[in-house]
This record gives C-alpha cells, sequence and structure tokens, in this order.
C-alpha cells in the first residue's frame, strides 16, 4: 500500500491508495484474449479469400460479420484501458482537523442545475440544495448558487420558502447528527428520530412549506398572499408577459445572505442565490454547459471560493462530511498544483431490486474510474464533482487571464454580495452576449461544442495536463434519482450518444487531439467512451444477419466439428465472463448483471442506433435537436409496475419499433432451428451458433414478449408498435428469402 498526505513529521496521512488485486491477472487476460482476436481476423481473412472466388452472397455476409467483429473488437480493447493500473484510495477525514485548522478551511461555492419546474419539481431541488447547505463544513464559507434555466418564478418562491425553513432545518441537522440532510429523504425514511416536540415541529414545518410550493406549482403562478414583503414583490415583477425561458433579462436573486442572515441557533447561515442567465432567440444557450460558465463568473463576483462543486437537482448529499474528504487531497501539496477535481460516483436510490433498465450503470460510474485512477484520473461525470476554480482558467503552468480581474480565479471579494457594485456587475456576466469575442467555453470555463459537456469538459481539462481523483467512499456522498420508465432512459441516453459523436468527429477528438497530449492508455480510454454509440453497430448486425441466415439454412459460422468453433465460443464466454466478475467483485448479484448486459443490448438496437440516424442526418443538414430535459415526476402506476420489475413500454415510441423486430426474428428463426433439430434431426453442425446466438436474444427478449401478448395494463407494448414491428419483420425476411435463394 502507497500513502500519501502532509508528510510533517509524524504527521498522520490524510489519504492512501492501492493497486488492485487482479490488475496482473487482467494484464494476462488481455494478452491472451488480444491473441484469440487476431486469430479471429485471421479465420475472416482466409474465409473472404475464398468466398470471394464462389459467391457473392457468402462473401457479402462474411463481409458484414467481418465488420461487426472489428467494432467488437475495437471497443474490447478500448475497454482495457480501465483494467491496466486500476487503483482503490481511501480518506482519513477524522485526521484532517490535526493538519488544517477550521477557519482555513477554503471557501466552498456549490452549483445546483434546474431547468423546467414541471419536470424537475422544486421541492426535489429544494432538498438538494438544503442537504448540501447542511455540510459539515463552517456555513460562512458555503455559498450555494442555485441555476434556474428555464427562468422560472416559481422555482425562485421555492427557494425563498426554503429559505424560511433552512433557518430551523440546518441547526435541527447539526444537533441530532443527522446523515440523511435531504428533508424529503430524511422524513420519508423509517430511520428517522423517534416522535419528540422538536422533530414533530420541524416536520410540520416542512410539510407546511411543501404545500404551500406544491400548491403554487399547480395554480402556476405565485398569488399576492404570498409574498410578505415589497423587495420580494419588485424581484417578481421581472416576470412580465414578455417573458418566456428563451427569453428573458438575467435574474439574480440574493435569497441568504451569510453577513446578516442567522439561524434560530445564532449561527451563519451559507449563502443561498438564484441565478436565471440572460437569454434572447439570437444569442446561442449552449445548454448546461453555458449554465456552468454563467454561475463561474457570477460566483466569481460575488464569492469567488476557491472550490466549486457541480451539483445535479435531484443529486442530494448522503454524508454531510463529504467536503472533508475532498479537503484531504487538496491538502496534499504533492498533489495540489496540478490536480483539477475530485470526482464522486453516481449513485442512485429507489431503484428496484433487481434494476431492471441498469440504472446503477456500474462501469461507467465505478469500475472504469476506478481504473482511469490509476492513470491521470476519472472522467467528469456532471455531477458530484468537486473543483479546483483555478482549473478553468488554463492548464497547471499557464493561466489564461479573464477578460476582467474580478473573474481571476486568486481575485479576493471585498464588498458584500448585495452591494449595488456587485450585483450590476454579477447582472453584466450573467449577460447572453457576454462571451461574445471572449475565451469562454473555448478555453475557458466548461467546454461549449457538445451535449455532453461533462465528458467534453473532463477530456479537454486531461488534455491541458490537469489531473483528477476519483473518491467513493462506502457511504455513497451523492444519490440521486434515475429515470423509471424506459424511454425516458432511452432518450437520455440518445442525448448523450449525439453529444459523443459531436466531440469524436470535432477538431478535439480523442482519435487525433488526444493523442498529442495524454498517455496511451489514458487517451485510450477517452477514445472508448467517444465510439460508445457505435455499439449499434455489431449489436444490430449480431441481431438479424445470422438468425435470417438461419431461417434460410445458410451456414455463415464454423461447424462444431472445427477449431474455429472453440475460438467463437472463447470469445463470447470470456468478454462477457469478464464483464460479470467486474460486477460480482463489486457487490451485484447475478440478476443485476444479467439486466445490465441486457439493457446494453437494448441501447444497442435503440438510442445508439437512432442517435447514430440522427447524427448523420445532423451533419447533412437534414435533421437537428436540442437538449431536452429528463423527467423527475414519476406516476403512481408507473412506480408501482417498475417496483414489480415490469418494464415500461406504454407510449407508441419509434425505439420501439427495432426493439420489437428483433423480438420477432430471433424467435422465429430459434423456433426454427428447434424445429430442424427436433423434427428432422438434419440441422448442419454450422447452424448451432446461430441457433445459440438466436436462443440467447430471445432470453433478454423476454419482457418484450410479455409486454406484447400477456399484458394489459397501460405499460404493455402499444398495438401500434407491435403491428408496425411484424409488417417491417416479414418485409425484411422476406427480401432475406429472396437474396438467400436467388
Amino acid at each position: 500500500m502507497e500513502s500519501r498526505g502532509l508528510r510533517a513529521v509524524a504527521a498522520p496521512p490524510l489519504h492512501t491508495f492501492e493497486p488492485l488485486r487482479r490488475t496482473a491477472l487482467n494484464r494476462i487476460f488481455i494478452v491472451v484474449y488480444t491473441s484469440a482476436i487476431i486469430a479471429l481476423l485471421y479465420r475472416h481473412a482466409q474465409t473472404l479469400l475464398h468466398h470471394s472466388t464462389t459467391s457473392l452472397l457468402s462473401f457479402s455476409l462474411n463481409l458484414l460479420l467481418l465488420i461487426a467483429d472489428l467494432f467488437l473488437a475495437f471497443m474490447w480493447i478500448g475497454a482495457q484501458a480501465f483494467r491496466v493500473r486500476p487503483i482503490r484510495r481511501k480518506e482519513f477525514p477524522e485526521n484532517l482537523k490535526k493538519v488544517i485548522n477550521e477557519e482555513d478551511f477554503p471557501g466552498l461555492d456549490v452549483f445546483i442545475c434546474t431547468a423546467d419546474p414541471y419536470k424537475e419539481p422544486p421541492m426535489n431541488v429544494v432538498s438538494t440544495a438544503l442537504s448540501l447547505m447542511a455540510y459539515d463544513y463552517p456555513p460562512e464559507k458555503i455559498s450555494v448558487y442555485v441555476s434556474d434555466d428555464g427562468g422560472s418564478a416559481l422555482t425562485l418562491f421555492a427557494f425563498t420558502e426554503a429559505a424560511k425553513f433552512a433557518s430551523y432545518w440546518l441547526p435541527f441537522c447539526r444537533e441530532q447528527n443527522i446523515m440523511e440532510r435531504s428533508p424529503k429523504v430524511y422524513f420519508a425514511s423509517n430511520n428517522n428520530l423517534s416522535w419528540s416536540p422538536e422533530f414533530e415541529k420541524i416536520k410540520r414545518m416542512y410539510e407546511d412549506m411543501k404545500e404551500k410550493v406544491e400548491h403554487v406549482v399547480d395554480k402556476g403562478e405565485i398569488s399576492d398572499e404570498y409574498i410578505i414583503d415589497n423587495p420580494h414583490r419588485q424581484v417578481f415583477k421581472k416576470w412580465t408577459k414578455g417573458f418566456t425561458p428563451t427569453d428573458h433579462p438575467a435574474v439574480i436573486q440574493v435569497v441568504l445572505d451569510r453577513s446578516k442572515d442567522r439561524d434560530v441557533s445564532g449561527n451563519h447561515l451559507p449563502n443561498l442565490i438564484y441565478v436565471s442567465r440572460q437569454k434572447n432567440k439570437a444569442s446561442p444557450h449552449h445548454f448546461k454547459a453555458g449554465a456552468l460558465n454563467a454561475l463561474l463568473r457570477v460566483s466569481a463576483v460575488m464569492t469567488n471560493a476557491p472550490i466549486v462543486l457541480t451539483q445535479d437537482c435531484d443529486m442530494y448529499s448522503n454524508d454531510p462530511k463529504t467536503p472533508l474528504r475532498v479537503l484531504c487531497y487538496l491538502s496534499d501539496p504533492e498533489i495540489q498544483s496540478n490536480f483539477a477535481y475530485v470526482q464522486f460516483p453516481q449513485r442512485f436510490h429507489g431503484k428496484n431490486k433487481d434494476d431492471i433498465y441498469g440504472g446503477e450503470s456500474k462501469h461507467v460510474f465505478k469500475i472504469n474510474p476506478i481504473g482511469l485512477d490509476g492513470l491521470n484520473g476519472p472522467n467528469y461525470l456532471g455531477t458530484g464533482c468537486f473543483f479546483r476554480r483555478r482549473a478553468f482558467f488554463g492548464g497547471p503552468s499557464t493561466l489564461i487571464p479573464p477578460e476582467i480581474p474580478q473573474l481571476h480565479p486568486n481575485h479576493v471579494v471585498n464588498n458584500p454580495i448585495k452591494s449595488p457594485e456587485i450585483l450590476a456587475l454579477a447582472h453584466q456576466v450573467a449577460g447572453c452576449n457576454y462571451e461574445n469575442q471572449t475565451k469562454w467555453g473555448y478555453q475557458n470555463g466548461f467546454r461549449y461544442g457538445s451535449l455532453v459537456e461533462d465528458y467534453y469538459s473532463g477530456f479537454r481539462l486531461h488534455c491541458e495536463g490537469w489531473k483528477s481523483i476519483f473518491c467513493h467512499p462506502e457511504r455513497a456522498a451523492f444519490l440521486g434519482d434515475n429515470p423509471i420508465i424506459l424511454v425516458d432512459m432511452l432518450s437520455q441516453c440518445k442525448r448523450w450518444c449525439i453529444g459523443l459523436y459531436e466531440v469524436l468527429f470535432s477538431k478535439h477528438n480523442p482519435l487525433i487531439f488526444g493523442t498529442r497530449y495524454m498517455g496511451f492508455f489514458m487517451n485510450l480510454a477517452y477514445v472508448n467512451y467517444s465510439f460508445w454509440p457505435t455499439w449499434c453497430i455489431p449489436i444490430t448486425l449480431y441481431s438479424f444477419i445470422p438468425q435470417l441466415a438461419l431461417l434460410n439454412n445458410v451456414s455463415i459460422f464454423p461447424e462444431i466439428s472445427e477449431p474455429w468453433f472453440f475460438l467463437y465460443v472463447f470469445l463470447v464466454l470470456g468478454a462477457y465472463g469478464q464483464d460479470f466478475i467486474d460486477y460480482v467483485l463489486d457487490g451485484s448479484s447475478f440478476k443485476r448483471w444479467w439486466n445490465a448486459q441486457r439493457i446494453w443490448m437494448i441501447r444497442g438496437q435503440t438510442c445508439f442506433l437512432f442517435a447514430t440516424v440522427e447524427y448523420l442526418l445532423k451533419s447533412l443538414g437534414i435533421s437537428t435537436h436540442g437538449f431536452t430535459v429528463t423527467s423527475k415526476v414519476q406516476d403512481d402506476e408507473q412506480s408501482k409496475r417498475y417496483g414489480q420489475g415490469t418494464f415500461e413500454f406504454g407510449v407508441a415510441s419509434p425505439f420501439f419499433v427495432p426493439l420489437t423486430m428483433v423480438a420477432i426474428i430471433n424467435l422465429f428463426s430459434f423456433l426454427y432451428g428447434l424445429k430442424q433439430v427436433l423434427v428432422g434431426g438434419n440441422m448442419e453442425e454450422g447452424l448451432f451458433l446461430p441457433m445459440a446466438l438466436s436462443g440467447f436474444i430471445v432470453l433478454n427478449c423476454l419482457p418484450i414478449y410479455e409486454a406484447i401478448a400477456l399484458r394489459n395494463d397501460k405499460g404493455k407494448m402499444p398495438t401500434q408498435v407491435t403491428v408496425i414491428a411484424t409488417f417491417l419483420s416479414a418485409a425484411l425476411s422476406t427480401a432475406a428469402y429472396l437474396i438467400f435463394n436467388q
């Protein structure tokens, strides 16, 4: 085990790390499996050379399988970058106060992003903000900035109510040493305090606040009875008839001022600032990256804390000591000079027992970051990330000065945040035209050019020479919601895929640009991520080509008696076995792993495929789609079905058409192969592998068959989708029959 931290005499360690024990076995398996891939490609070359002189059909089929296998090989090799040097870290926040005084703790600016009060209910955003305001950290050093990119008065109203509740909630959390400091989660759990007058009082206050806010949201407007003073009335007057989510002035409201506001126990309250950047239809919005850059500038003018936490509005704090873990790394002079951020994993609550939609995304949010941590550090995951503000202004050795001195990362703010000059400048830097002719989004701040601003920004920071750290304590630092409706999950994933394509085909793509600035394995990992949506190519080809060949008694795989047959078996079992071991060693069950690999197949046939087509059309100027917010609102019936482990279809989404086609064609090809074995007994040995493949896909498609034929609830497969998919499957099978039998 290697230990690092402050190295004064007898100073206690602040953090340690050690390589994972399976690293050596990972490297051996990489060599063996790569040799098998080379052997497979050799067989493809032989087969193509043979069939090029005999049958055009056989040549075409084998060429398609070669394309599929090249993509599979490329993606597998890229994924091995995560297995070359995985490490596990541990922090000792209990030693922190022995090394640094609390008054020397750096300031912390927290950024929370929301965009739509109907898809992201304000009470959920409020609970997230309150959980972060209640950190075990000096409250006078915390400033919470809420970016409302939809510019909704309803969201601001919710936070004016939350500010009143915070003066009771924060001291209550400290006095009772509560770990779950999101009031929504705390009052819904069964682990809270036994009844007491104080508990009952706080709970009643929370319920009153919740009722008032939800009433205002349901009504869609703020009645005069809820506006208790003239300053608030003046603020809400900014929402005129011409005020829309895409065209409105900047709104910055200091809801809590730590220099003046106190809680009921007399302690400082953190700053709480509502920010809605200016928008107009003529200016680019840059979606979330634009909102984060506006927060960077506004916070620099108002507080300019050296540490910045970016947080999704539905990811609440689950451990109040999280900032202390970050300080364990910030206080280490050996790594402080070149590390940009500390990333925590995304972890979720409310998943059903077997996580049917693979929502925990274990590879993306935990297994892969552990592997990257042994290289230059994890990629930025978009939430749960503590940045050094300095990292947004050039590389470790080259600071790019901002256009005005008040935005410099070392600028000291001396004026009160409510002073006219501070507020005037804050509104100026939140203007939609402020970034014109500046380096924001291209050299400074969060980077523009992709819907996945997190992946792209992390990539650019690593290219500039910054390193990062992955911190994953046993108790989750943050917990959030993930979609419980299949179409929402697929839509979210499609947006990510389009964003990855935008990076892949940009001038800063990992294939060319990244190679010059990062080590081989670190860049290989980013390449693997950027090619993620191309999984649709091998998955789609292997979902249709062997099955259609099987239905027409055409053999495209080696026979059981051939040595090549065992190569295919090894490649399949090796890849799936490696993935399964990763899950098991990380504490998952077989069912969770099975559901995760099923979702991988479903994504390949739906959102990966649609993202590829949409990006191609967009590149040709035929179609463009913007950023959409994933709904956090859940229907009771949908929640019930999700809790029972039942797939949610329900809507006639185009996503479900190719998915249903795969289910239909694979079922018929498997039944045809089974008939050949049971009835005729003359099935060719070369048809065994496609039959096994069809059977495997049929097992994965069981929820689809159930949704088509066995369910009557609102979440069943829509009849329209089934009819269209059946017609297209018949047309594809007929075309295949004509081609195979010409």
